[in-house]
């Protein structure tokens, strides 16, 4: 293998390791969120993003690169989590054309119920994940990437 073939390789080993951390904490808070909220992670994901914007809301294409979605799956999504109660879309003030989604009150009080059940495991799929010496470096970089450093 040459030099070029090393740096390919590992790349892809790095790749398969953080694939491997996602899936591990993807499917804990999937357990977690579904049992103690009756929400699925990208739920979760969006009604999150939502409560961290200035206003509560977000239009339609910020809202799908917070939740890693096409704009037809978040279409979808917001559609069922409107059936729900729990999200509503307003006009845009400024824009007829935009649109805005943003929680109800409804929405709002499931995500102060499943945020706790949401921090709680992703803490313990941490430390789980500590304990496989495969993953253990790439949790250990997680502070220092929210640090910025």
């Amino acid at each position: 293998m040459g030099i070029k073939d090393d740096a390919v390789e590992v790349r892809a080993q790095g790749w398969r390791t953080l694939a491997a951390l996602h899936g591990l904490i993807y499917s804990e808070l999937e357990r977690a969120l579904q049992a103690g909220a009756q929400l699925s992670v990208v739920e979760y994901t969006v009604l999150d993003a939502l409560s961290r914007q200035d206003g509560w809301h977000m239009r339609m294409q910020q809202l799908s690169r917070a939740a890693a979605l096409s704009p037809s799956a978040t279409t979808r999504l917001v559609n069922r989590l409107e059936e729900r109660g729990l999200l509503t879309r307003i006009l845009c003030a400024d824009d007829r054309r935009g649109i805005y989604t943003e929680p109800t009150p409804s929405g709002i009080a499931l995500l102060e119920q499943a945020r706790p059940v949401h921090d709680h495991t992703l803490e313990r799929a941490l430390a789980q994940a500590q304990e496989v010496p495969e993953l253990a470096p790439l949790v250990a970089a997680l502070p220092r990437l929210h640090a910025g450093v």
